[in-house]
């Protein structure tokens, strides 16, 4: 039922930990327990975790997490353990879902690098820059035992079915598995026996230097050489090699359920399926672009979301689709995860998630309900029209292509070669009689066998769907036994102004000069030269690597002959940052119903690295510091135009200003454009400029006043025949503009009506004024007194009538046709003085109710 979500409570540990705020439905025993058919999906937006029920597809409990609104977050969980990652602040918390408390929380380098990985009561962080990989106690995230190394820029880091995590090193070009210790009976003591977790398994599966991609199977792992274009399974300690027949890097999710294995390839907008070290199958994605999610397999379908438009396709065993699942039309990320027998789809941008149950059947789930966290989002606008596609050709030569040689090998470094409108798939190295492919991310190889002595020179070419660049060669190198010893540590610092500075120690020359030294960057998966120099430093220019991902580094020195030594210990972990960007889709408009004030909203700002701690919005010498994307400013002028400055602060200070324009509300003006009239009424119209706000309007003349439209208002109960001036009044939340228009009402008249009757002295009753009472005598005041009598009307005489008022009961009798009335009319006769209206017979129809009252 939307709408009945209702706040349980807030523990006072999260408060402590992280500051979550839990919300739910019904008795307490369904807010402790996570169902086995229920994962918990964030929402970007709202900073709000949902639990949903896969049986019911609907949300049980939310979560907000206050510090996180629109952070990016990393999920793991299981039946009993949630562990979060925020990617923008790198905290890691353990949340107990039997008691909805936050148990433990240890912080992590922020950006893309490290992960986090759960299964059952194990629990890693994955260190894919410094190729580290720790076991933690879930319980209290402390280290458990000594963590398991590897060389920089590991990738993968997920469990298999059968608790096995998965690592692959491209640059040895293998995989391993690695078992998790004992959990102690305590939350934080020591493993029994100061057990740690083991690397128990390693397959060879790739050349060195490739680029590796992994998704975990059910008892084994499934590893992607995009660099070769094949993908090879471990299952039960077999491997087997599917060549594929892929133009452009294909991807795979991060755990893949059953036998059979998508592979997805972006660029092409097809999915390649392996079976049993064999391409079976291979079908097309409906649609354009290349922001495809990898495919999923789940209950005898695949199912591919398209990032561009948020749709979800779904296609049966033989790649024929049979299902569409229409998303918002908005471009953003799509999660897709099976989980306890069902497949979760969830946008974290949208309001709108899906559940898909093991019979293929769909149903929509509203993470958001009316009474919590503010009700449903704002409707969003269409989307933005897709962009042209760019031409599309082989790629570009590589750029410093450089050798260093060392003992019987060299070094060969590279930067990226332009793509070209087609990503590029590898890259290929050749010399001293050898072939190497090398993954795209991976643009530094160590060639060996090679002879002292003898000179060497190396060339490189990239390679992407339409085929092999440019070569570019390298300078010649000499392989000699003297060479350099590597610096003995490297340090690392991110600055603000988006540099990163890399410091060393002078390395041994063992006799010979060093004359520079040359940097390698390490990212998760990647690594590529960052630039030499011929000092203990080296500064990497502001953008050259990634803002908000981590990065680690390795130096080695190089001697005047042209020799280099071996790679430095690797340095401790950075992330690159620098000033936010400038705020998008900045709109400032009117407050019409406050003066002084207008509305600021904006798209958030490109964090570039750090996350945005506030928005700084000026107009008009007035400044106010917000955490939102939205706010208010008032205090300014009525009708004033203003000119809005936002920009976003992070760790690096103020980013760049976006800016706009405004007017606040103004006093209305009103311009009557006419007017009309009948005998008792003025009707005017005229024309409201509301200055930008809402205006109300009325009318009034005589006492008299109408509201409500504001084009045309009537001014009713008016004295016919009289002129008036009708003043238009506009109003606003700054203040009233008025017109006024000059208008008559209509004269109405009467005739003064006695009509002689049949016999004796009525046949003259009419005729003069006679002593006493006759018909159509006029009096100063509604009373038949002689003293006020002005005089009398001779039947016929045609009077100017103004208004009525109550006076004696007058009786026409058989004069008037037995016309009776307290009424009396006043009328144009000797000025303004009264008549029976039982003697004066009104024209157009004699109804009295016409006239006001006097």
């Amino acid at each position: 039922m939307r709408g009945g979500l209702v706040t349980i409570g807030t523990v006072a540990a999260l408060l402590a930990a992280m500051g979550l705020t839990v919300l739910g439905l019904g008795a307490a025993d369904n807010a402790v327990a996570n169902y086995d058919a229920s994962s918990w999906l964030w929402s970007t937006s709202r900073s709000e975790l949902a639990r949903v029920n896969g049986v019911t597809a609907r949300v049980d409990t939310r979560m907000e997490v206050p510090g996180g609104r629109r952070h990016q977050m990393q999920v793991a969980q299981t039946d009993r353990l949630l562990i979060l990652r925020d990617l923008n602040t790198g905290q890691v918390s353990s949340l107990d879902l039997a008691t909805l408390q936050i148990t433990a929380t240890t912080p992590t380098a922020p950006g893309f690098g490290v992960s986090v990985a759960l299964q059952e009561d194990a629990a890693f962080v994955v260190d894919a820059v410094q190729g580290i990989v720790r076991q933690l106690d879930p319980r209290s995230l402390t280290p458990m035992g000594e963590p398991v190394r590897y060389p920089p820029g590991i990738t993968g880091g997920a469990f298999d079915g059968a608790g096995k995590l998965w690592i692959a090193v491209p640059s040895e070009g293998t995989v391993s598995a690695v078992t998790a210790a004992e959990l102690p009976a305590t939350p934080g003591a020591a493993p029994p026996a100061g057990l740690s977790p083991k690397r128990v398994e390693t397959y060879e599966v790739a050349e060195p230097a490739h680029e590796l991609v992994v998704s975990t199977l059910d008892d084994g792992v499934a590893v992607l050489d995009r660099t070769s274009a094949s993908l090879v399974t471990v299952r039960a300690g077999r491997t087997q090699r599917a060549n594929l027949t892929m133009t452009a890097p294909g991807s795979l999710p991060a755990r893949t359920s059953g036998p059979q294995v998508p592979v997805t390839v972006a660029g092409e907008r097809k999915v390649h399926v392996v079976r049993d070290g064999a391409e079976v199958d291979r079908f097309t994605v409906p649609g354009s672009g290349e922001r495809l999610s990898p495919a999923v397999a789940w209950a005898g379908r695949f199912y591919c979301a398209d990032e561009n438009t948020g749709t979800v396709y779904s296609f049966d065993a033989n790649g024929q689709l049979v299902d569409t699942i229409k998303g918002s039309g908005r471009p953003g990320p799509m999660e897709l995860e099976v989980r306890e027998n069902h497949l979760f789809i969830n946008p974290p941008n949208s309001s709108t998630a899906r559940v898909v149950d093991d019979r293929n059947q769909v149903r929509e789930v509203n993470k958001y309900a009316n009474d919590v966290l503010g009700g449903d989002p704002p409707p969003v606008a269409p989307p933005p029209p897709p962009p042209k596609k760019p031409k599309v050709g082989k790629p570009g030569a590589p750029r410093a292509v450089t050798a260093a040689a060392g003992n019987a090998s060299a070094r060969v470094s590279w930067q990226a070669a332009s793509s070209n409108g087609a990503e590029i798939t590898k890259y290929v190295v050749e010399g001293a009689g050898q072939r190497h492919e090398v993954g795209a991310n991976q643009r530094a190889l160590e060639i060996t066998g090679l002879t002292n002595g003898e000179t060497y020179t190396f060339s490189v070419h990239a390679v992407n769907a339409k085929g092999d660049g440019p070569a570019r060669r390298s300078n010649p190198v000499t392989p000699t036994a003297a060479v350099p010893d590597p610096p003995a540590s490297v340090t690392a610092e991110a600055r603000p102004d988006g540099t990163v500075l890399v410091k060393w120690p002078a390395a041994n020359g063992q006799g010979n000069t060093v004359t520079k030294y040359a940097v390698t960057a390490s990212s998760a998966g990647a690594s590529a030269p960052a630039g030499e120099s011929p000092k203990t430093e080296l500064v990497i220019p502001a953008g050259q690597l990634e803002y908000g991902t981590q990065y680690a580094f390795t130096v080695i020195a190089v001697s005047d002959k042209g020799a280099g030594s071996k790679a430095s210990p690797v340095s401790n972990t950075v992330v690159p940052f620098t000033a936010p960007a400038a705020p998008t889709e900045l709109h400032a408009s009117t407050v019409a119903d406050q003066p002084g004030t207008i509305a600021v909203q904006w798209a958030p700002a490109v964090e570039n690295g750090r996350p945005v701690t506030k928005y700084v919005v000026e107009a008009a010498g007035k400044t106010t510091e917000v955490t939102d994307v939205r706010t208010t400013i008032g205090g300014l002028g009525d009708g004033q135009n203003v000119t809005v400055k936002v920009k976003a602060v992070n760790e690096a200070g103020p980013g760049a200003v976006a800016s706009t324009t405004a007017r606040t509300v103004a006093a209305p003006r009103v311009t009557v454009t006419g007017s009309s009239a009948d005998a008792t009424s003025v009707t005017v119209t005229f024309t409201v400029d509301a200055g930008g706000g809402r205006a109300t309007c009325t009318a009034a003349t005589g006492g008299k006043t109408a509201s409500g439209s504001c084009s045309s208002l009537r001014v009713t109960g008016l004295t016919p025949g009289t002129a008036y001036t009708v003043t238009v009044t506009a109003s606003n939340a700054a203040g009233k503009g008025t017109d006024t228009q000059a208008q008559s009402t209509d004269p109405l008249y009467g005739i003064a009506t006695c009509n002689n009757g049949p016999t004796g002295d009525q046949r003259t009753y009419c005729n003069a004024e006679v002593d006493g009472r006759n018909g159509n005598e006029i009096f100063s005041v509604p009373q038949q007194l002689n003293a006020k009598q002005v005089g009398w009307a001779k039947p016929g005489t045609r009077l100017k009538a103004y208004c009525k008022k109550q006076g004696d009961n007058v009786d026409s009798w058989i004069y008037n046709n037995q016309k009776q009335s307290t009424w009396w009319v006043q009328v144009e006769y000797s000025g303004r003085n009264y008549i029976p209206w039982a003697w004066l017979n009104l024209e157009g129809g004699d109804n009295i109710n016409l006239l006001p009252t006097c």
